[in-house]
């Protein structure tokens, strides 16, 4: 599974070291050093991921993510030397896929690389069928999601998410649940991750994400996707 993949990394040693790594399984790397040159790059060649350093010169992490979130679903993997669950969740609310956490093995590094690839490439099965929850469309086909019909782009975790909550619409589902159908965030983060991604979904898929009518909360147990009752 080869890709484009942009690192950004200001220790410039460690961006070879991820380079390196990168390269020896097939991608294709192209490695800045701040956050400006990220949004650059990423208009320039549109990567298929993008691995990120939270603190960069010019233009951190988290502000870079913060504008890439406004205009792509491109897959993006923090790196952060920040352990707090605070300081990690603020990444994913910005619409970080995905963090890893310094020090880091190379080898995790990896396999976290192949699982968000794994995620924005679903390959197409003749039995994927379009999945509907009210106003809310789901292609596992296509990798599109619609909410009455006007196209919502999604990042790779919120689409597996939505996915998972449209196969069964009405169906609670848990936290934990959430987090297996997910697999591959990391596993040292609690299930306030999936509270994170669901407040991103809302944002999206709400007419009003503070009262949220379509992918509700049933409070101690999980999430749901309502479906409208149909009129008699």
């Amino acid at each position: 599974m080869c890709a484009h993949v942009l690192v950004a990394e200001d220790d410039v040693n460690q961006a070879e070291l991820i380079r390196r790594y990168l390269e020896h399984e097939g991608h294709t790397v192209r490695v800045v050093h701040n956050g400006r040159s990220v949004l650059e790059e990423h208009h320039r060649d549109r990567p298929a991921l993008i691995v990120m350093d939270v603190m960069m010169p010019v233009m951190s992490g988290l502000e870079a993510c913060r504008v890439l979130r406004a205009e792509s679903d491109v897959a993006v993997l923090l790196l952060t030397a920040r352990s707090t669950e605070e300081d990690l969740l603020t990444g994913l609310d910005l619409g970080a896929d995905d963090y890893v956490t310094k020090p880091y093995s190379p080898r995790e590094l990896m396999a976290r690389v192949r699982t968000l690839l794994r995620r924005s490439r679903t390959p197409v099965r003749d039995e994927e069928r379009v999945l509907e929850a009210g106003p809310i469309t789901v292609d596992p086909a296509r990798h599109t999601v619609r909410v009455d019909g006007e196209p919502v782009q999604c990042t790779p975790v919120e689409f597996q998410l939505l996915q998972a909550l449209a196969v069964r619409p009405g169906r609670v589902l848990s936290r934990a649940q959430l987090l297996e159908l997910i697999h591959g965030i990391s596993g040292y983060i609690t299930r306030r991750t999936i509270d994170v991604h669901v407040k991103n979904l809302r944002r999206k898929i709400e007419p009003d994400p503070r009262k949220p009518v379509r992918l509700v909360t049933v409070y101690g147990v999980g999430y749901k996707l309502a479906v409208p009752e149909r009129v008699r």
